[in-house]
């Protein structure tokens, strides 16, 4: 110890992560971006077209016909999160994972329709292309809430290890070294 020292010595700073590890990273959340995208947007046509059938089919107003568009788009989406975009991620807990999705889904449900709500009861604009174009804005928005609310609470990580894949399958090395994932399924 040297003169004058107490002895407590701070741990050297942690060497920031290696480039690859952040490449890897980002193209993690792209990747989860495109399959919460893909799922999200044949949810949208799901929604638009039962909002669409149940407004010129019955007398339903608008809001309560996009209600149940919305309700039938929920369950299609958890079908499609749960065993597509998110189905690497913890399985355990499945109860508490519906909570919070019908949770979140109906905050999400309530923003969307809000908006809708807004444009036809608030401003008076009640025509097909107004309802649909509403209907389309009060979806993008509630979107960004559930993106963040889904990956945040509900479909959570599970911790990374090194030596496997998301979805639990272990790296194969090849013979330069360098490990890489089985190619078929």
């Amino acid at each position: 110890m040297g003169h004058g020292s107490s002895g407590d010595r701070a741990a050297p700073p942690a060497p920031p992560a290696p480039r690859g590890a952040l490449v890897r990273r980002v193209s993690r959340v792209w990747r989860e971006i495109a399959k919460f995208g893909a799922v999200g947007g044949a949810g949208l046509l799901v929604n638009l077209l039962v909002f669409n059938l149940v407004r010129h089919l019955t007398d339903l107003q608008v809001v309560r016909a996009s209600v149940i568009a919305t309700v039938v788009s929920i369950i299609f989406n958890y079908i499609g999160f749960r065993y597509f975009t998110y189905r690497d991620r913890d399985r355990g807990g499945r109860t508490k994972e519906l909570t919070l999705f019908l949770l979140f889904s109906a905050v999400g449900m309530v923003i969307e329709n809000g908006v809708l709500y807004l444009a036809t009861y608030g401003f008076g604009w009640d025509s097909p292309l107004q309802s649909n174009i509403f209907k389309f804005l009060g979806i993008g928005i509630a979107t960004l809430f559930r993106f963040w609310s889904y990956r945040t609470w509900v479909f959570r990580a599970l911790p990374h290890h090194e030596g496997v894949v998301p979805d639990g399958e272990p790296l194969l090395e090849t013979e330069s070294g360098t490990a890489r994932t089985r190619a078929f399924r």
